[in-house]
């Protein structure tokens, strides 16, 4: 699988813009703030209805614009498909697959895999639980529709839980309603946390190996699903901390607390690994993420790099390279130095300045 080409119209700071890619490596290279990011977020958004920098649809619009067009052509299984979003100002984005609309985001998720790196995902090991789960959830939607409409179910049901928790406080007699919410949370969410136990268990195994390699074996990781709940439990939990939730307006238990682990000899590099340690367990969470995809799904991922290659030690910087000579990959960096050491072949080079792109060649 690999992206053929995209147009932007009105999109961040490109007024107008067509890109073809190249199948192998691509290379964006210019100045700060020159649109480098937003390419990259816009082949992003194509694969996942969303962007990676959780903004909103109005704020890709471009200033004083009232509407943004992507479209954006790939090839998967010898076939060409092409995508196309409608952002607006005041109303929902519109998707359409091969020119027909379809009603619902998550009817595209699934058709153009994506793993998005970048410096801030150097920090997921050291994050909070929530931007974990976000990783977690991203991924395991992206190769499950059905988990994703689990999760969708789950979420809805959790919001009206919260919202009728509330309500008792002013309403006592709403208390006898709770059971029919339960019963409907609990079972979804069981369904959610056996999947993810399935999911995580094959995380494990693939970052054990990645991560064995980058540091020549001296060091084992753990990957760990640290579930709030056990399956059995979770109905049993939830009656048992109705009155906290009640007085508190929140849920406090479900796979909505949910974490993951990271352990290196025992310990939780979380709070207590060095820098060196979160930053080699990042890089093989997104190596296994891309592993994970081709072993599931049976199609490699395109891989955006948004100048991470700065952010990493030759060592990793090479590993990296290394493992991505098989897959279509977009690199934004600020200069092409950081690839005058390396064996990578760099298939087409670009150029971007104040929402321009242009193609560049090597003198």
């Amino acid at each position: 699988m690999y992206v053929e080409s995209i147009e932007l119209k009105n999109y961040r700071n490109y007024d107008s813009v067509h890109v073809a890619f190249s199948p192998g490596v691509n290379i964006f290279f210019g100045d700060n703030a020159q649109g480098k990011t937003n390419l990259l977020e816009a082949v992003y958004l194509s694969g996942t209805t969303r962007s990676h920098r959780g903004s909103r649809d109005k704020e890709l619009i471009g200033f004083d614009k009232e509407e943004a067009h992507i479209r954006l052509f790939f090839h998967k299984n010898n076939l060409s498909h092409r995508l196309d979003f409608h952002l607006k100002q005041k109303k929902t984005k519109g998707i359409a697959i091969d020119g027909q609309p379809i009603r619902k985001s998550s009817d595209l998720l699934g058709m153009l895999q994506v793993v998005f790196f970048s410096p801030e995902d150097l920090g997921i090991i050291k994050n909070g639980p929530g931007e974990r789960r976000k990783f977690l959830d991203m991924e395991m939607s992206q190769l499950d529709k059905g988990y994703l409409q689990y999760l969708t179910a789950y979420n809805k049901l959790l919001s009206e839980r919260n919202s009728l928790l509330k309500q008792i406080n002013i309403y006592p007699s709403l208390r006898e309603t709770l059971d029919g919410w339960d019963m409907q949370l609990v079972e979804i969410g069981r369904v959610i946390i056996k999947k993810r136990e399935e999911f995580m268990s094959l995380m494990d195994e693939m970052m054990r190996e990645i991560h064995g390699r980058l540091t020549g074996n001296r060091e084992m990781i753990r990957v760990s699903y640290e579930k709030n709940a056990q399956e059995e439990d979770f109905a049993e939990l939830l009656k048992q901390q109705r009155d906290r939730d009640i007085r508190y307006g929140t849920t406090s238990s479900g796979p909505h607390r949910d974490d993951i682990g990271f352990r290196i000899n025992d310990i939780d590099i979380r709070k207590f690994g060095s820098q060196g340690q979160q930053r080699t367990a990042a890089l093989a969470l997104k190596m296994s993420e891309i592993r994970l995809i081709e072993q599931i799904s049976g199609d490699t991922p395109i891989l955006l790099l948004d100048d991470v290659l700065s952010e990493l030690d030759s060592h990793r910087q090479n590993y990296l390279l290394e493992s991505i000579s098989d897959i279509q990959t977009m690199i934004s960096c600020t200069g092409l130095e950081d690839f005058v050491n390396t064996r990578l072949q760099l298939d087409k080079i670009f150029y971007v300045e104040k929402g321009t792109i242009s193609d560049y060649h090597v003198r």
